[in-house]
């Protein structure tokens, strides 16, 4: 957390440093300043608006509550919280659609933390973080369907193929899989996961904890058919700020310093090692 930050939240409490410092923000005093919170770049002063999915899904928010705590995303979203000075109390959580998220325009939160992969195109409109996690891909099908029984990548290139257009899990089909069959694309992964249980394509290509979410939550009767190896450019996820936020550096910097002292992989370890559970490795 940046010096002028630290000043700035002094002044809209209205505190003392040594106030301050009980809630883990500042090590040393400091006059006040004159600039209010809002001055800061944060939606409400004090407080650290953050934004998730309008339905928050296992493993990333347990039981669709984020004020919990529970679950990875809401987890690193309270340690980015108090790396930037603030206490638990003053996180104060708002829903978005994905879709309206990463849209142009003013935002209801301070980041946003929904499994936003970066691109160059999303940068175009919105402003995005140092990556706090990189996922791997899964094949998602349809039980009793073409892909039940295959175990390797050669059993999967004759099948059709699904994934968004664009993402890295149609980059990944071309590298990793290399299919004979012309792999069909889509403007979205809901429209890519109609087109399976339409039986229209007969697996589709996820990032694997988003083929975890759904294969247990809203694809019924489908399973992972198994994990790919890594192909093309990587998935990282990144917090989500407006365009040209004024928080961006600071939030960037509070991602670097988990990653660095070893606090995302204790995260990713605590809540995630269940995507791979029982999903074998293709090779």
């Amino acid at each position: 957390m940046s010096r002028r930050i630290r000043l700035v939240r002094i002044a809209a409490a209205g505190i003392a440093v040594a106030a301050l410092a009980l809630t883990g923000c500042a090590s040393g005093s400091a006059p006040a300043s004159s600039e209010s919170a809002a001055d800061a770049g944060y939606l409400t002063p004090g407080k650290l608006t953050i934004a998730t999915g309008e339905t928050a899904y296992e493993p990333y928010v347990i039981d669709d509550d984020p004020a919990s705590g529970e679950g990875f995303e809401a987890a690193v979203a309270y340690a980015v919280a108090e790396e930037l000075g603030f206490a638990p109390e003053d996180v104060e959580w708002v829903r978005t659609s994905f879709e309206s998220a990463i849209a142009p325009g003013p935002k209801s939160f301070d980041f946003n933390i929904q499994q936003y992969t970066i691109t160059d195109e999303r940068k175009q409109a919105v402003d995005f973080s140092s990556p706090y996690y990189e996922a791997s891909q899964s094949v998602v099908a349809l039980k009793g369907g073409a892909a039940e029984g295959v175990t390797d990548i050669a059993g999967l290139k004759s099948l059709v193929l699904g994934a968004m257009s664009g993402s890295t899990s149609a980059t990944t089909i071309e590298q990793a899989i290399a299919p004979t069959t012309t792999p069909q694309l889509y403007s979205s992964n809901e429209d890519a996961v109609a087109a399976l249980k339409a039986g229209q394509i007969d697996a589709l290509v996820l990032d694997t904890p988003t083929a975890y979410t759904a294969v247990n939550f809203y694809i019924d009767d489908s399973f992972t058919v198994g994990e790919l190896p890594a192909a093309g450019v990587p998935d990282q996820w990144g917090l989500l700020l407006a365009k040209d936020s004024p928080l961006t550096a600071d939030v960037t910097a509070a991602v670097d310093t988990l990653r660095e002292n070893g606090t995302l992989d204790a995260l990713e370890e605590k809540w995630l090692a269940v995507l791979s559970e029982g999903v074998p490795q293709l090779q």
